[in-house]
């Protein structure tokens, strides 16, 4: 080989590392947040989270066990109805299923206090604390906002009334929309505890 090509193809290898590295840096650095994500989540919940599939319309679900077909239908459903209300308020950022994973988790109780069906999981107690809804440094939660980047919450896992997941999905999804559109309404109604029930968005 020439000088001359010897010199050209050194150039294309160069350009190509070039591109190559901050590919590998993000990928790396996506991996580490998705292990990190994992590793809170099994923290709040205690459950191994083995799984990891994605619903029809591209939302990252990782679970215990794997969800059946309709339960990621349902998924879809529930943040599909999340960014038909977010449009309706002039809100454009966060609103891709790809932005969103839904961690899901084993049911810490399936009965409410009134004995309706209601797959709920335990969570620390934190602001509520001394309050309605402390069960002695815990509360039972529909679900929880785990992190806004990258954007995820638990639910519990459900058997029946799937039309429960979608309301989850969109209620925990609007603390998130609310995040990356609205920080002065996400601030009023992130805590349950003062104010702010669901649907925030009408």
């Amino acid at each position: 080989m020439s000088s001359s090509k010897l010199i050209q193809a050194l150039k294309i290898l160069l350009v190509v590392f070039s591109l190559a590295a901050p590919m590998q840096l993000s990928a790396r650095s996506a991996q580490t947040r998705s292990s990190q994500l994992i590793a809170r989540a099994q923290q709040i919940t205690g459950d191994r989270f083995n799984v990891t599939t994605s619903t029809p319309r591209g939302v990252t679900v990782i679970a215990v066990t794997a969800p059946r077909a309709d339960v990621l239908a349902t998924i879809d459903r529930g943040f599909a109805e999340l960014f038909a209300v977010a449009r309706r308020h002039g809100y454009q950022n966060h609103l891709s299923f790809s932005d969103y994973t839904v961690f899901i988790a084993r049911a810490d109780r399936n009965k409410d206090s009134s004995g309706q069906y209601s797959p709920d999981i335990a969570v620390p107690a934190g602001q509520y604390a001394g309050g309605y809804y402390d069960q002695g440094g815990f509360i039972y939660a529909a679900g929880m906002v785990l992190a806004f980047n990258p954007s995820a919450f638990i639910i519990a896992e459900h058997e029946r009334d799937l039309s429960r997941i979608s309301n989850i999905v969109r209620y925990e999804g609007e603390h998130i929309v609310l995040y990356y559109n609205d920080r002065g309404l996400y601030a009023r109604t992130a805590d349950h505890s003062r104010c702010g029930a669901h649907p925030i968005l009408q």
